[in-house]
């Protein structure tokens, strides 16, 4: 161990965000292949928004330290990683681990972050932007003059989602609440207040055809209504299942009754296809597909980022030992974008 000591924040059962614990351990040793990165910048997703409550599906028992993904600057290589790598910027994916000031990772699962992109920027556009891009060219294969419905469009992988698809040519339809509707129409999304609107019968009006693409992180009995929504041809795809998530009971039935589904209108005689995304796909197959991967899409997703075809949305910066505020704030339904916590 060295000396140094770093801060992270515990999830140690099912609890408020006030039961959240603030611990101080020493900077672990990087073994073979290993790094350990500063963290600059971690965010609160609705992963973790799940997992406090014991509601995502394959999270690891508590007590454990939350935070999907990570910015944050290489402080230390193990064996066999160029020294070279000390004081460069990188990303990466974590599933757990994220809420902490030190992180230990395989150098292969770190993506350098650009010049010129600040942490907390880039914080906004690693699981949030590496899921829209692989939805939106990897899954629907969205192309210029298609129309698409993004639920959600305020949101984290939403606000991503809108942006790279009028960037890709796409006519959007995103669904939020009354107070984010300037925001969206400014960006030349045309919204639907899902709180007071017939969604289905508001699409079609706009879209007689059908979509080409539905974007659907609610799940539930409303997936079904995505499905309905699509022009032949049309893809659907499911990447969550918010509707469930102050539900009790398992919390891997929401996830098969969607993975049912899919099968099921994969095998019907039709001309639309339906997914269940999940961005870990491939990883324990195929690791090194899966690197390779990841690293050109978020790269494709700084670099847009960097174009300005994407801006990085945040909700509020907090710092780390104020997680249950931020986690508070990211549950409240009342801001856009994503929470980011400053380690």
């Amino acid at each position: 161990m060295n000396a140094a000591a770093m801060v992270e924040v515990v999830l140690p059962g099912k609890v408020e965000p006030e039961g959240l614990e603030v611990r101080h351990r020493a900077v672990p040793t990087p073994g073979p292949g290993r790094i350990v990165v500063r963290v600059e910048a971690t965010g609160v997703s609705f992963a973790e928004q799940q997992m406090r409550r014991g509601r995502y599906y394959d999270q690891p028992p508590f007590p454990f330290v939350p935070g999907y993904d990570m910015v944050g600057t290489v402080s230390e290589v193990g064996d066999g990683v160029p020294a070279g790598l000390v004081g460069t910027r990188v990303a990466a994916l974590l599933k757990v681990g994220g809420w902490a000031s030190h992180v230990v990772l395989d150098a292969a699962d770190a993506v350098p972050v650009p010049d010129g992109i600040g942490a907390a920027e880039a914080e906004t556009v690693v699981i949030n932007g590496i899921t829209a891009w692989q939805m939106l060219h990897r899954k629907a294969r969205v192309r210029t003059g298609q129309t698409v419905l993004v639920h959600g469009a305020n949101g984290g992988v939403g606000s991503v989602l809108v942006q790279l698809a009028r960037a890709a040519g796409a006519k959007v339809i995103g669904t939020a609440a009354a107070r984010h509707h300037d925001a969206l129409r400014e960006q030349g999304v045309t919204p639907i207040d899902y709180r007071t609107e017939d969604v289905p019968a508001r699409v079609r009006a706009l879209a007689p055809g059908g979509v080409d693409a539905v974007f659907d992180h609610v799940g539930g009995r409303g997936i079904v209504d995505s499905w309905r929504l699509l022009a032949p041809g049309g893809t659907l795809v499911s990447y969550g299942s918010a509707s469930t998530r102050d539900d009790e009971g398992s919390k891997q039935w929401p996830v098969l009754k969607l993975l049912g589904r899919v099968w099921l209108w994969n095998a019907l005689p039709n001309r639309r296809r339906a997914y269940f995304f999940n961005v870990w796909a491939g990883r324990a197959l195929a690791p090194a597909r899966f690197r390779a991967r990841l690293r050109a899409d978020l790269g494709e997703v700084f670099a847009a980022l960097g174009r300005g075809e994407i801006t990085a949305r945040i909700a509020a910066e907090l710092p780390l030992t104020q997680a249950a505020e931020a986690m508070r704030l990211a549950e409240s339904g009342t801001v856009a974008g994503k929470v980011v916590l400053r380690a």
